[in-house]
Order: structure tokens, then sequence, then C-alpha cells
């Protein structure tokens, strides 16, 4: 197997890079790579420079008009955008119910909304979590009754990602309370405008306002709407997880904070001795740079058989969900150990500010406001998409046999 790049993905490579640096806004840039906090106009405007340049969707095939790059070009394009400090592209449009559209929409649904994800019009959040089911999907209780030409919607959604920005919400609802929980599923696409909705912010560690709970109130929902067959939204949901679960891995980011991390313990600390030449630290940093470089290439593996089988990705996505999220948090744990007591306050202002170059701040103290909420965040990574261990049954069952 030749790892290494071609003569082409390397030109491609810097195709992207004079992209990123022509067009990726500077202010923008400096937020990600400082860890502040992006407004939704950041990455809105990110999303429709992508599109004018023909890139919205590195995923999609160009049917869809997306850029049917292949997996090792969409591999060095999130590559790249990371290292540059591109906002994350959010998922839950580009990368989860779009997949499911294409594969299991009708024609006018496609057509209708497709392109306002691709061109970032519409915004869209996930309705999958229950108060009583997160990892125990199947047992959701949010009741859709068809009513004529309509759906009449009662329940709550939680742990809703930035569904305070959103415009559409894709939702597993039950339809049926006969036979297995997983046979009563539909897949309904509901307007966040619709009267009955009320968004509900739940503040987290850090005092950020990420995670919403969405409760629904007798709202209509045009029988239009569903995707795919009534009662079939178990089939649907299982192809979204796959791709949730791939993106979940995470590599670019990952390689982008492992820099990040090589960077603090470098400098030199208060004894006057970079962290970097202790060795059991610089161990440490090897263990998780290795264990990286192995995800990159299983990930690479991975969507490289969803192009050429045209299919999602299978279990082997829990195996790319349940080791990125191990190494996003071992990334985040190692710096909050390289920068000490600096990493220990959560200083809210500090999110906006921009303190790189003040001479009254230590060298790496900018690294430091963003790093404790950012430990705390990225602690969910193992549970969300399907906890680890529901993923580890996965790979024992599906994997291995056992």
């Amino acid at each position: 197997m030749d790892l290494n790049f071609t003569a082409g993905e390397q030109s491609f490579r810097e195709e992207v890079r004079s992209f990123l640096r022509a067009k990726l806004p500077p202010e923008i840039s400096r937020k990600v790579l400082g860890g502040k906090r992006l407004a939704k106009d950041d990455f809105v405007r990110w999303q429709k420079l992508l599109h004018a340049q023909g890139w919205g969707a590195a995923g999609w095939p160009a049917a869809f008009a997306g850029t049917g790059w292949n997996a090792v070009q969409q591999h060095i394009f999130d590559e790249e955008c990371a290292d540059a400090g591109a906002p994350m592209q959010l998922p839950f449009g580009l990368k989860m119910v779009a997949p499911v559209i294409m594969a299991f929409g009708n024609p006018a649904q496609q057509q209708r909304f497709l392109p306002r994800i691709i061109d970032g019009t519409d915004w869209w959040c996930q309705g999958y979590s229950e108060p009583g089911s997160g990892s125990d999907l199947a047992s959701l209780k949010m009741r859709a009754v068809r009513d004529g030409d309509h759906y009449v919607v009662n329940g709550q959604k939680t742990w809703t990602t930035l569904g305070q920005y959103a415009d559409w919400i894709f939702c597993l609802v039950r339809t049926s309370t006969s036979g297995r929980q997983q046979e009563g599923i539909s897949f309904l696409l509901i307007d966040m405008k619709t009267p009955g909705i009320t968004v509900r912010p739940i503040i987290m560690l850090d005092g950020e306002h990420e995670i919403n709970e969405v409760w629904f109130e007798d709202v209509k929902v045009p029988a239009e709407n569903l995707i795919g067959e009534e009662n079939k939204g178990w089939t649907y949901a299982k192809f979204l997880l796959g791709h949730e679960r791939t993106g979940i891995a995470g590599v670019g980011r990952s390689k982008r904070e492992l820099k990040k991390l090589k960077e603090i313990a470098a400098k030199e600390t208060s004894g006057g001795r970079p962290l970097i030449e202790d060795q059991r630290f610089r161990d440490r940093i090897a263990q998780v740079e290795l264990e990286l470089m192995a995800l990159e290439i299983t990930n690479l593996r991975v969507i490289s058989a969803e192009g050429e089988k045209k299919r999602a990705p299978g279990p082997e996505a829990s195996i790319l969900k349940v080791k990125g999220s191990e190494i996003q948090q071992m990334l985040t744990e190692l710096k909050m150990q390289a920068l000490g007591h600096y990493a220990l306050p959560y200083i809210d202002e500090g999110l906006d500010a921009d303190w790189s170059g003040d001479a009254a701040m230590p060298a790496y103290a900018d690294h430091a406001p963003p790093l404790s909420g950012q430990y705390f965040n990225v602690r969910k990574t193992t549970i969300y998409g399907g906890s680890n261990e529901i993923q580890k049954n996965i790979i024992s069952q599906m994997i291995l046999g056992l």
C-alpha cells in the first residue's frame, strides 16, 4: 500500500492552500485558531464563500452540485481547512440530513432542500435524543399523528446542538406503537418557525449556550415533509448515524490541536525549561500522535470504501468514533497539563479578546482563556453520536463476531 501522496494530490493541496490564503477571512481564522467564540454569521459566511468556489459540499456527488472529490481529496481539504483555521462546516445539514435526502428523499424534496443546504441559506439541527432516549434511541416517544395532509407532532427533543439558530430540524418521531419499537419510527423534516415549537437553552458547565431542549405542542407538519416511507425511519436513522460517527473522528481538527499542544509544550516554563524536554511528557505526545496517524489511515480507508460502494459507512464508523473522540479528549488533557495553573480559570471575556502580543501576559496566556471550557466541552465526545460503550458493542458484534 503506497501511503505517499501523488503529484496530482500534492497539486490539489496547493490549490486548496491558495484558496484559503485568498478567501478565508483572517478575523475568522484568528478566532478559530485562538479558540475564541464564533458567531452564527462566521459559519454562514464561510459556507457561502465555499459555495461560491464550488466547494460547498466536499462529500456530495457532482449530481447534487457537490465536488465529486475522491476520499483523498476530501481528506486533504479537511486537513488544510483545519490547519488554516477555517470554521468547521456544520455537519447537521451537509453531512447528516443531506445524505438521507439524497438516498431516500423524492426528487421534489431533493430539489427543495439540498440547494439551500449547500449555499448556506438553511441552518439545520438534529432532533434525535429525548430526555429518556439517548443511546437507547429506539425508545423515543415524540408522537406524530397523521391528520389529512399533515402530521400533528407533540413531544420533546433535547441536547439539540445550535438549535437556537436553526431554520429546520430533522426529527425521528413515533408514528406507530405496534410491533418492535424500531418499526414505528418515521423521519420528518420540520420548519422551526412552525407555531407550537419552543426552544429553551441549556447552559453548559463552560457557560456557553450550545445545546437546547426543543418542545413541540400540536405542531402541524405537512405530510410532504416525510422522508421515505412511514414507520421506516429507523433505517434512515442508522444510515445517518454512520455519517455522523465518521465526522466525529475529526482528524484534521485533532492534527491542528496536536500542533498547538507542541507549541505550548515548547515554550519556556517559569523554571526556564520547556515541558517538551521532559521525557515522560514527550512520550505522551508521541503516543497520541501515533494513535492519530493510525486513525487518519483508518479514516481514509472508510471514506474510500464509502465512495466505491456507494453506501453509508458501516460498523467501521464505530471504530472512528471511539478512537477519534478519545484522541480529542487526550489532546485537551495534555494541553491542560502543559499550561498548568494558567489553564484553570474560565475567562469569559477571553473568548472574544485577542491577547496576543500583550507584553503584560505570559507568552502562552492567549491559549488559556478558552482551554478549561474546551476541556469540559470535549468530555461529551465519547457520549454523543452513540456512546463509546454502545460503539464497542457494535464493533464486538458486527466486526469481531463475538
